[in-house]
C-alpha cells in the first residue's frame, strides 16, 4: 500500500543494468527505443563484426512493467536480446497515479509513476480508457488523480436514446415531459451508478 504523502521523507527505487545485444543495422533504434523510456545509455563495444552490445541503466520499473521488451523486439524484428540484473537502489520523485472511473477509484489501473511524468501518464491513459470503454446511460467522468489532486479529466457522453420517437407529430408538451423524465433518469443513473468494465476492456488497457 502507499503512503500518505504526509509520512514520505524519501522514496527509493530498485535500479537495474541493462545488457542489449544488437546487429549493428539495428543500433539506431535501439537508441530510439531507450530514449522513449528514459533509459540512460552508459556504453556500447562490439561483439563481432556485426553485433554490438549495448549497456544501460534504468529504474526497474521501466523494464518489467510497460512495453520495453515488446518495442525493442519490434523495433529491431525480434534480433536484439538483454538481460539485466539490479545495481542498488537510488533516490527517486514518484508519486502514485490513481485512475476514478464515475468518481470510484480502480485500483487496478493505479501505477507508480515518476512526478515529471504523472501528467503525461495520466492524460494517456485516460484518452486510451476513453476509447476502450463503452458509453453508459449517463455522463462518465474519468479522471487521473495524484495525492487526492485531479491532475486530467476525460468525459464519455451518455448513450443517446430518442425517448420521443414513437410520437408522431403534435404535443410538444408530451414531448418536453419525456426529455425531462429522462434528464432526470438519467441524472439518477449518474448518482448511483457504477460503470461495469467489461473483461476485454482491461485487456487492452493493460496490453500496452
Amino acid at each position: 500500500m502507499w503512503p500518505d504523502p504526509s509520512q514520505i521523507d524519501i522514496i527509493e527505487e530498485p535500479w537495474a543494468q541493462l545488457e542489449i545485444v544488437v546487429p549493428n543495422n539495428y543500433f539506431s533504434q535501439v537508441v530510439k527505443v531507450l530514449q522513449d523510456f528514459k533509459i540512460a545509455l552508459k556504453s556500447t563495444k562490439s561483439l563481432t563484426y556485426q553485433k554490438s552490445i549495448v549497456e544501460a541503466q534504468a529504474p526497474l520499473r521501466e523494464i518489467i512493467t510497460g512495453s520495453f521488451y515488446d518495442k525493442l523486439k519490434s523495433a529491431t524484428e525480434g534480433y536484439a536480446s538483454f538481460n539485466f540484473e539490479t545495481i542498488g537502489f537510488e533516490i527517486s520523485d514518484l508519486v502514485k497515479l490513481d485512475i476514478l472511473i464515475a468518481g470510484n477509484k480502480e485500483d487496478v489501473f493505479a501505477k507508480i509513476v515518476s512526478r515529471v511524468e504523472a501528467y503525461t501518464e495520466g492524460r494517456k491513459f485516460l484518452e486510451k480508457l476513453k476509447d476502450v470503454l463503452p458509453p453508459q446511460q449517463f455522463t462518465v467522468a474519468l479522471q487521473a488523480v495524484v495525492a487526492g489532486n485531479i491532475i486530467a479529466r476525460e468525459t464519455i457522453k451518455a448513450l443517446k436514446k430518442d425517448v420521443t420517437a414513437h410520437l408522431y407529430g403534435g404535443d410538444i408538451t408530451r414531448r418536453k415531459k419525456l426529455w425531462e423524465k429522462q434528464k432526470r433518469g438519467k441524472a439518477e443513473l449518474k448518482q448511483k451508478g457504477r460503470v461495469s468494465i467489461p473483461a476485454e476492456v482491461f485487456l487492452k488497457i493493460l496490453k500496452d
